[in-house]
Formats: C-alpha cells, structure tokens, sequence
C-alpha cells in the first residue's frame, strides 16, 4: 500500500506542480505516446540484451515486493524459533528420530506445523542439511559455518539480482531521453520553415524525451531498485537466523541458549519478546509430552 501511496505523491507532485505553475498538459500529452515508446521501447530491449530468460521473470516477479513488502513477518520469526527448538531438543534426545524430519521435511510431522516456513524450499534446505551435517559429527564446526556462510552469500547475490537489473535500467533512463530529445530536435530542424509557435510545441515536445527520461529513472525505476534491494535484505535476516542458531547448536550450546542467540539476532522490529517466545515455546513442549 505504501508503495502506491508513494507514486501517487510523486504524480500529484510533479504535475501539480507544473499546472499550478501555469503549465500545459497538451504538449506533454501530445509527445508522451511516441517519447514513451522510444524511451520505454529502448530501456526494455537494454534490459533483454543484458539479462537472460531466468533473470528477466526474476525481477518481473521482484517488482511484487515493492507493494507487498518483506515476506517474514513478526510471526514468522517467532514460528521459526520453535520450529528450531523443537528439531534441536529432538536431535539430541534422538539423532535417529531427526532423520526423518530433515529426509523428508514435506512429510515432517514437524515441519507440518510451520506451513508458511515448510513451503520455502531455501529455508527448509538450509535447516536440514545444517541438521544432517551436525549428525555426521563434523570434527570442526568451523568448516560448516564456513559452508553456510558462502552459500547464504551466494543466495543473497543472487536474490539481488533483479535490483541491480532495475539499477541499470534507471541509470540509463536518462541518457536514452536525451536521444529522445535530440531526435525531437532533429525533427524540429527539419521544420525550420515554419512559423514560431509551431516549432515552439516541436521543441517542447523534444523536451518531453528528456523530462520523460529523468523523470522515469529518479522518480519511479530508481526507488523501484532501492526498494527491491531492501526488501531482499531484510528477508535475508530470517536466513542468518536459521544460520545463527544452528551454528549455536553445532557449538554445543544448550537449546535455549541456542534459541535466545537466535532470538537476540533477530532485527528489532521482528523480534518476539522474551516472555512471547517463553509462551510459544511452552506450547510446543506441551504439544510433544
């Protein structure tokens, strides 16, 4: 919602401002269509020439998180926390019983529970083979820590991938409305012959290319960009704290200190209370006896 709020505001603004100024919307109407297709038509086809197949659905599907915001919510945290106790305490009470949930997680009777967190396969993946290495008894827990750091490093460059596209994008948008503009210009010297206000439109309508230009990059693509990329980050948070805890664990770290590690890395806005967490927790021992 907010993300439409703010394209609202930059609309109402920037033409506002130009009609109570005393500016007129037929000039800018008039060359908008073809402005819009050189400068539109031509960023587009950039952006398929340097992306392939997968990357363009990719950041088509990213541009969501602009109005949907960040995945994980407050919740989902707080879910993950006793979806990690719970195959903690069981790992270690019963390294054989663990085998089933970490092979099979879309049958786990404990993964069941968490149903938001058992449909994403990254974060799923990520519990069980961190869980699965802890059972062949790494000699140095320094060796998966460093496993999980590169992989959560290498999805993190690949989620971010879409953001950088749409950076690329916005950062060319200007310069593809100053070829606009000139063909504009172009166009107007051919048309010297004519009166002053005809090619006073004409060169206004050029001006439309560059306006479109700066307008489409700085206004909308740009914060489009930005806004992908901090969502990404922030929903890279509920990974590192799959990361954090398990780590914690392969330390030897009793359960709780492993679940208040993970608690405590949790950023402040998500981060469920001590007392809410104790309660969740508390229900899922009951549910176990």
């Amino acid at each position: 919602m907010i993300g439409l709020v703010g394209i609202l505001v930059i609309f109402v603004m920037v033409f506002g401002g130009y009609i109570a100024a005393g500016g007129k919307l037929g000039i800018i109407m008039k060359a908008l269509p073809f402005e819009l297709m050189m400068i539109g038509g031509a960023a587009v086809g950039a952006f398929l020439i340097s992306n392939d197949i997968p990357a363009v659905k990719h950041t088509i599907k990213d541009i969501g998180k602009v109005f949907k915001g960040a995945k994980w919510k407050h919740e989902d945290y707080r879910d993950l926390l006793c979806l990690l106790f719970e195959l903690i305490r069981l790992a270690r009470s019963n390294p054989v019983g663990i085998e089933e949930h970490i092979e099979e997680p879309d049958s786990s009777s404990i993964f069941s529970k968490y149903p938001k967190i058992q449909a994403d396969g990254e974060a799923v993946a990520l519990i069980s083979d961190t869980l699965r290495s802890a059972s062949m008894n790494y000699d140095d827990p320094h060796q998966v820590e460093e496993v999980l750091e590169k992989r959560m490093d290498a999805n993190m460059h690949h989620a971010l991938h879409s953001s950088h596209a749409l950076q690329s994008m916005a950062d060319g948008l200007p310069a593809l409305g100053i070829v606009a503009a000139v063909l504009g210009v172009i166009k107007t010297m051919a048309a010297i012959d004519q009166p002053p206000e005809i090619l006073g439109k004409m060169i206004g309508g050029a001006l439309v290319g560059t306006f479109l230009g700066v307008f489409l990059s700085y206004g909308l693509v740009g914060p489009f960009a930005g806004k992908v990329k901090a969502v990404v980050e922030e929903d890279g948070h509920f990974y590192q704290l799959i990361r954090e805890v398990l780590v914690a664990n392969l330390y030897n770290h009793s359960t709780n200190i492993c679940i208040e590690v993970g608690r405590q890395n949790t950023p402040s806005h998500c981060r469920p209370s001590f007392n809410d967490l104790e309660e969740a927790l508390k229900s899922v021992k009951q549910e176990a006896a």
